[in-house]
């Protein structure tokens, strides 16, 4: 009998009374949604030094061998953070109308504009997860990111070549895009306070630990440097890189 028990667990493993036990939370039976959910939280609230599967398991009320099953390892953990970020972005545009081309702005404009501010919002909501779209998605292949990425590649792509640039003009808009959104992201989030007790604003940003002879142009730029540009620099430094591609769609009469 016990041969049998073993052989129908095997081929059937979700019916194995362990495997429930071990895979209901706190908060009830898990979910690959709540477990990145809940990771999310965490490495919000505490940064993504302090993300790990006995963290995580702890937060959720299960032990850490539970996790394995919605994200097989740390990096899997890890790319299922850039997951629900670009999750997040889906769920922000399809709260949004859709653009409105005008005579200045075409739609693929307006639309790149809409994708970008959406993008922005959801890595100001989750400073502290950002670094992934940079670290894993260095480390990840294409073919291999998750779908929620990809969508959003295809995304951008198809509104370029529905607008009529070609295949390598398109790929040039995506690459500049791309580099532009992250790095702005990027640059818009980085830390800059020294001291947040400070209210002097020069003790606060620590220019004293600059050296006035070697850095003066950077000591007297600082407290420029840590005013965030919002999503108005945003826009203004898209379009001026957008402006650049401004004749690439062909016309229809050209073919």
């Amino acid at each position: 009998m016990a041969k049998e028990q073993a052989e129908a667990r095997r081929k059937d493993p979700g019916d194995n009374p362990a495997r429930r036990a071990s895979d209901r939370g706190r908060y009830g039976r898990l979910s690959r949604e709540r477990v990145l959910a809940s990771a999310l939280e965490l490495v919000d609230r505490e940064g993504l030094s302090a993300l790990s599967m006995r963290r995580l398991g702890a937060e959720l009320g299960v032990e850490a061998m539970a996790l394995y099953r919605y994200a097989a390892s740390k990096d899997a953990l890890l790319d299922g953070l850039v997951e629900a970020l670009y999750l997040e972005l889906e769920e922000r545009l399809a709260a949004e109308p859709e653009p409105v081309a005008t005579a200045e702005v075409p739609a693929w404009r307006a639309g790149l504009h809409r994708i970008a501010r959406a993008t922005y919002d959801v890595c100001v909501a989750h400073p502290q997860a950002v670094p992934l779209l940079a670290t894993r998605l260095l480390a990840v292949p294409l073919a291999r990111r998750p779908a929620a990425v990809l969508r959003d590649h295809e995304r951008v792509l198809a509104l370029l070549r529905q607008a009529g640039f070609d295949e390598a003009t398109a790929s040039a808009v995506f690459r500049a895009f791309t580099a532009w959104l992250l790095g702005y992201v990027s640059v818009e989030l980085r830390p800059m306070v020294d001291n947040p007790d400070e209210t002097d604003p020069a003790f606060r940003l620590g220019l004293h630990r600059l050296s006035a002879k070697e850095l003066p142009t950077l000591r007297e730029t600082a407290a420029a440097l840590a005013e965030r540009g919002g999503p108005e620099g945003l826009a203004a430094g898209l379009d001026a890189l957008l402006g650049s591609f401004k004749s690439g769609p062909p016309s229809a009469a050209s073919g």
